[in-house]
């Protein structure tokens, strides 16, 4: 029997349930991954002992080919890939752009499982970028790649309804997922060629910018809702801080609060525990991180700082 030669290219923890379902499809031909791509090992903890990604975890313990060259545009690499001889790219936050050879080389081209409901949320944050949108929804595509940011035609779609209380991180882990049991679904037909990938349109396209450091400050003139929404999306990277008696704050955990009266930045207490004045209504502190210390409720922080009531935070 013929073996289908897969690729797969993911670095991430959110990657490895899509590197699973690739080892478990069931098709009529085997399934052979016969390389795993990911970032190269990297400096972390105090000790900055290198630690291998979690997808080359997986990979390792199941004694597949793991390549991680710090660049895929070199010739060379392109060649090395070349002579793997492989019919289906399979991608998973991988984060890069990958030149003609990977996206066109293979007979099945290059799928990509992408964390929104695309042409919305095209690039790099899909997930906060739904989240401070306020979107009702979002969801999980399946695309052919072609040589655009993430403009392939679809393969599969599913829909996921948001309540307005979700997190990057675990929202982020739950489109995955979802995309690792749909890839058991589309992929079967579209290798046999009983499916065909539907054409993107650019009609609702929006990009999702990449976040930096210089976006994590709280601009406290905004309206409570709105930084509510960025402690829920840009938790852990790069955070929503401020700064108080000239050391960084976090905010790492927050809801809308009451309607208050005051400028942007006055902490207030009241029955309902401490809230900060903005732009529209105040923003109720839950749980917080003094640069330097742990994280710890807000009313805990308050108790051991209490000259934080009454304090006036920057914009």
């Amino acid at each position: 029997m013929v073996a289908l030669r897969v690729v797969f290219m993911g670095s991430p923890v959110f990657a490895v349930p899509v590197l699973e379902a690739v080892l478990d499809l069931r098709l009529p031909e085997e399934v052979r991954v016969v390389g795993v791509y990911t970032a190269p090992d990297r400096a972390s903890g105090r000790g900055r002992r290198l630690a291998a990604s979690p997808v080359k975890e997986l990979a390792v313990s199941r004694g597949l080919p793991v390549l991680s060259p710090s660049r895929i545009t070199p010739s060379e690499e392109q060649e090395r890939f070349a002579e793997l001889g492989v019919d289906l790219v399979v991608l998973a936050a991988y984060g890069r752009l990958l030149p003609s050879t990977f996206l066109f080389g293979p007979r099945h081209g290059a799928v990509n499982v992408h964390p929104s409901l695309l042409p919305r949320h095209r690039g790099a944050t899909p997930v906060p970028a739904a989240i401070l949108a306020g979107d009702g929804e979002t969801g999980t595509s399946i695309i052919v790649m072609d040589e655009g940011l993430d403009t392939g035609a679809i393969l599969a779609q599913q829909r996921v309804a948001l309540a307005g209380s979700e997190r990057t991180p675990e929202l982020t882990d739950r489109l995955f997922r979802i995309g690792a049991t749909m890839l058991d679904d589309c992929l079967p037909p579209y290798v046999t060629g009983e499916r065909a990938p539907i054409p993107q349109p650019d009609e609702g396209a929006t990009m999702a910018k990449r976040f930096s450091k210089e976006d994590g400050p709280i601009d406290w003139a905004q309206p409570a809702h709105v930084l509510e929404r960025r402690v829920r999306a840009l938790n852990p990277w790069p955070g929503t801080t401020t700064t108080w008696e000239g050391r960084g704050l976090q905010v790492l955990d927050a809801a809308v609060g009451p309607p208050g009266s005051g400028s942007p930045g006055a902490v207030t207490r009241s029955g309902e525990g401490i809230a900060v004045m903005t732009g529209e209504g105040t923003l109720k502190l839950l749980r917080v991180r003094l640069e330097g210390r742990g994280a710890v409720s807000a009313e805990e922080f308050e108790r051991g700082h209490p000259a934080f009531t009454g304090a006036s935070l920057p914009s």
